[in-house]
């Protein structure tokens, strides 16, 4: 029984190709039918995560407190990401990016978000949505006028979301008009994240609504658009350093040109970039997690009670190496869903699991932490109660928990089908 398990696992194995390409410079060759562990990085890879990791360290670390204090992000960060090339991760060097992959994007987004979650979804929001957006659906034209902005200092904004289509995203009720050889838009984006420093916006409506969801299509709008209006900042619990601002179309007048792909795909367009994106939150939970695991073991590891460190009690270490395996889980799940993305293979419903999972964890894990901490962990002048904030919004953008839930059982029943 056995031998014959091993033969169907091997014939499933061989159904992939015989090398599968990863990074500049590296292979992930099929040796007896064993890949290399999805969590091995490439010496490019690695000098990712060591650049943004320093980065983070020496320049985003010192403002957190400030930039939470005071729900505003320093200006010198978003212009350090665009210097450092996280900006434009997967643009490529022909427009001043780094020419890098999608798994390169998930480790910047993570090592940030050990960090600063509101950092680190500035960041991954450039990289899997709106950079990821033009390289699939834009016109050349387009590419050629965008992409150098976009990589050297151009911040982008995706707006779908409004106060009638939140988990309905194609119930949306902003309007695209024809008024000769422009198009009009109207209506009010909620929730859209970079919308106060953004210089370009990916604003999704529809052109006919009697098509319902296949009359939507996607507009590339400039800030200073006329009739293009950034409303107040909301006043959030976590990643308050990133605007989430409103964003109102009062006759905004485009030239057909800025249509992004074909009119009335824009449903399509948000559906496979938000699968994307979906990896990207995964990696900002992910980062979440770690983050305040690793600000909260040093303290385990100095504070006496009973004239023992608390580390030293069972209950401390037995749930240090829970939270530390769920951490991993979580890991694996995030970093296989990218590593399929890069290599052309289905990810749709590992996308769902690693950004489902991700959130839940990360909602655990910094609760556990502010436990094990006491009240140290619930005051300001410790990092562990900002990473209990931030984590929270993982299971609410970008398709909640139950949109995921959802998603994976759909999967699920579309595999059995087949």
């Amino acid at each position: 029984m056995a031998a014959v398990l091993a033969r169907n696992l091997y014939r499933s194995i061989s159904r992939y190709p015989t090398s599968i390409a990863g990074v500049s410079g590296t292979r992930r060759w099929l040796n007896g039918g064993l890949l290399n562990p999805v969590t091995q990085l490439s010496d490019e890879e690695q000098m990712m995560r060591d650049t943004v990791s320093r980065f983070a360290r020496e320049k985003i670390q010192p403002l957190v407190r400030e930039m939470d204090e005071k729900s505003e992000m320093d200006k010198g960060i978003i212009k350090g990401m665009f210097e450092q090339g996280l900006m434009g991760i997967e643009i490529d060097p022909q427009y001043g990016g780094s020419g890098s992959t999608f798994f390169s994007s998930v480790i910047a987004i993570e090592e940030l978000a050990k960090v600063d979650a509101s950092v680190s979804v500035c960041c991954d929001v450039q990289n899997t949505l709106i950079n990821a957006y033009f390289r699939e659906y834009a016109s050349q034209e387009m590419k050629d006028r965008y992409f150098p902005r976009l990589a050297k200092d151009l911040l982008g904004s995706f707006c779908l979301s409004e106060a009638v289509s939140g988990s309905d995203a194609f119930s949306l009720q902003c309007s695209a008009t024809q008024g000769g050889d422009d198009w009009i838009l109207n209506g009010e984006k909620l929730w859209i994240t970079n919308a106060e420093h953004a210089g370009v916006y990916i604003v999704h409506a529809n052109y006919d609504f009697s098509k319902k969801h296949r009359g939507i299509t996607a507009f590339v709008v400039e800030r200073d658009t006329p009739g293009l209006i950034i409303g107040k900042k909301e006043d959030k619990l976590g990643i308050r350093a990133s605007s989430t601002c409103t964003v109102t179309l009062d006759n905004v007048r485009i030239p057909h040109s800025q249509v992004l792909g074909e009119v009335g795909k824009g449903y399509k367009y948000a559906i496979e970039s938000l699968n994307i994106g979906r990896i990207g939150i995964g990696a900002q939970m992910l980062g979440v997690a770690e983050g305040a695991l690793n600000a909260t073991i040093p303290y385990l590891n100095e504070r006496v009670q009973f004239n023992r460190k608390i580390g030293e009690f069972q209950a401390m270490r037995h749930l240090k190496a829970e939270l530390a395996t769920q951490i991993e889980a979580t890991k694996l799940l995030v970093y296989n869903a990218a590593r399929l993305r890069d290599n052309g293979l289905p990810f749709i419903k590992e996308a769902a699991m690693a950004k489902y999972y991700s959130s839940e964890v990360a909602c655990k894990v910094t609760g556990r932490c502010i436990e094990m901490m006491g009240g140290v962990g619930f005051v300001k002048n410790f990092p562990v109660e900002k990473f209990y904030r931030d984590a929270k919004i993982g299971q609410i953008y970008e398709g909640t928990t139950f949109i995921q839930l959802n998603t994976i059982s759909d999967c699920i029943d579309k595999e059995f089908i087949n």
